[in-house]
């Protein structure tokens, strides 16, 4: 089953169990918090752990798009969201979804996914904003909790048939397998999902409206965004093969519904005109209302859009994704010919789009042309900076590109798109003082963050400046982050064998051990198979220039079995 089909599967069936909730009632009011009967069937630690899970298994099958630049921004948008609602406090976490298919969906534990070619077909942020608002709305006004609620016998139905959609398309020669394990499980749950569909929706769209004129967003942009969907269907050009589009497949649009969007805009609207010209919020303002929230990772960059040398980041962000979610070679012709036939295309956003393809096409020497006439003229900005860096580096000028790194990391020295790019830097062809110098940059954004990538750069430059254990140890994490806790597993007991560990590394190693021994024994108890899992059908092949030993290879990309 292809990981289009694949992702189809997942969307469908969580945006299921999204929509699948006891109806509220059609009346403009703010909903109580559920009783102790929902936390029953699923605590909050419990369906934060569930999103957590989801997402790790979403990376295993390569669907999310993982890139710290893209990542800050949609976690940024997503809080300045967050900040806005109804529950501030409460545990967001924001990713982009690597499918072309037009959709978002939210998970428990608040994870909320926006698929990549969602955002690269809106026209502002604000569009944006009001689909992630949307999605906010549905976690804010308790329809997960309400679907547990509601459906106590079939919500672990759907859970096992996600299971097992995954397991059949991770095993080699699944084929058509998991599409019937899907097929058969939806049709279960289809009629109950149909009943509680429009007013899930409606709630959801006027919680979404309001945070969207709280977080300082133009409200009418959700009814706007739906309308649009909603004309493309009409005129008969919806979706892939002349399908509807799965946004409204999974958000079903109306007339109705979006002139009651509208009208709820126009009310805000006309509230905000009464209020002063400046309603963003000041830090004075975010402390009072909504700190401490741990899940931010600075929450002062809520009070103001950032300075990025007079640039839109949304529309460079845009272009950002549309490059990292499609075929780089494809898209750097399409840029070339739209940049050279097509009136109005030659703007700031489409010359970075295209640099970025070259780049991705291993021509950084064409990029660098492509990008020094945009740095001329907005100097300040850090995105065309850190792309002007990449493509130095890739076009054989790495002393030219370590002083803009080093530069941009001085000048933010948490910033993880800036560091993991100095970081490859330092440690590719460099000597082991300055792959130590990577390490000791890259260590302290450990903490509390599940992007493997950065895990896997922290290894390789600790691997390089002789420190083979943290380097096993932050393979093994990347790993399991990635989906394979098996491979983590048996990463994590070789390096327990070494005799070289001293006291606490032995304690470090031994610990996550015990962290691990409980999933990897239910996955085990379950038999869900997966690439990593020895109990599975499907082997990896070995990558070339792997260093094996035993089952198990490492490579500059991590280790695989």
């Amino acid at each position: 089953m292809s990981r289009l089909a694949l992702s189809r599967v997942i969307t469908t069936l969580l945006c299921a169990g999204l929509t699948m909730g006891a109806s509220a009632q059609d009346r403009d009011v703010r909903l109580p918090d559920l009783g102790s009967s929902a936390n029953a069937l699923i605590s909050p630690q419990e369906a934060q752990e569930y999103g957590a899970s989801m997402l790790r298994q979403m990376r295993a099958l390569d669907m999310v798009l993982d890139d710290p630049m893209l990542d800050d921004y949609i976690n940024d948008l997503g809080y300045r969201l967050v900040a806005g609602s109804e529950k501030p406090k409460e545990h967001f976490s924001f990713f982009i979804a690597k499918d072309n298919i037009i959709n978002a969906f939210a998970a428990p534990g608040g994870y909320i996914a926006v698929n990549s070619g969602l955002i690269t077909i809106t026209n502002s942020e604000s569009e944006l904003a009001g689909v992630i608002a949307h999605e906010i709305g549905h976690i804010t006004q308790n329809h997960l909790q309400r679907a547990f609620e509601a459906s106590k016998k079939d919500t672990p139905l759907m859970a096992l048939v996600l299971l097992g959609a995954i397991a059949a398309g991770a095993g080699a020669g699944a084929g058509d397998a998991a599409g019937a394990i899907m097929l058969g499980g939806q049709g279960l749950l289809m009629q109950r999902q149909i009943n509680f569909t429009r007013k899930d929706e409606i709630e959801a769209d006027r919680a979404g409206i309001l945070t969207l004129a709280n977080a300082g967003y133009d409200p009418n942009a959700m009814a706007s965004f739906f309308g649009r969907m909603e004309d493309t269907l009409r005129v008969g050009s919806g979706g892939e093969r002349g399908e509807v589009p799965s946004l409204l497949q999974d958000h079903p649009v109306s007339l109705d519904r979006i002139s009651d969007a509208k009208s709820r805009a126009g009310a805000l609207i006309a509230k905000q005109k009464q209020r002063p010209s400046d309603s963003t919020l000041d830090k004075n303002q975010w402390e009072k209302s909504t700190a401490p929230i741990v899940f931010v990772k600075d929450p002062t960059k809520l009070s103001s859009r950032g300075n990025n040398g007079g640039l839109d980041t949304y529309l460079l962000m845009r272009e950002r994704v549309r490059v990292l979610s499609g075929d780089a070679g494809k898209l750097a012709s399409n840029y070339a010919s739209d940049l050279e036939t097509q009136h109005g295309f030659d703007t700031p956003s489409n010359r970075y789009g295209y640099a970025l393809a070259l780049m991705r096409s291993n021509r950084g020497a064409k990029a660098l042309d492509e990008l020094q006439p945009l740095l001329t003229a907005h100097p300040d900005s850090p995105i065309l900076r850190l792309a002007m860096a990449d493509a130095k580096l890739q076009a054989g000028r790495r002393a030219e590109a370590l002083a803009i790194y080093a530069d941009l990391n001085q000048q933010s020295p948490r910033n993880r798109a800036i560091a993991l790019g100095y970081a490859k830097a330092l440690t590719e062809a460099g000597s082991p003082e300055e792959a130590r110098q990577a390490a000791s940059m890259l260590m302290p954004m450990l903490d509390n963050n599940d992007e493997p990538e950065l895990y896997r750069s922290y290894a390789r430059a600790a691997d390089k400046a002789g420190d083979p254990v943290r380097a096993g140890e932050a393979f093994a994490d990347a790993s399991y982050l990635s989906g394979r806790p098996f491979d983590a597993m048996e990463q994590l007991k070789r390096l327990l064998q070494r005799p070289d560990l001293d006291f606490y590394s032995r304690s470090r190693i031994q610990a996550r051990i015990n962290d691990l021994t409980p999933l990897v024994m239910e996955l085990r108890k379950r038999k869900i198979q997966t690439d990593d899992n020895p109990d599975g059908r499907s082997q990896q092949p070995l990558q070339n220039g792997a260093n094996c030993q035993g089952k198990l290879c490492f490579s500059a990309s991590g280790i695989s079995r």
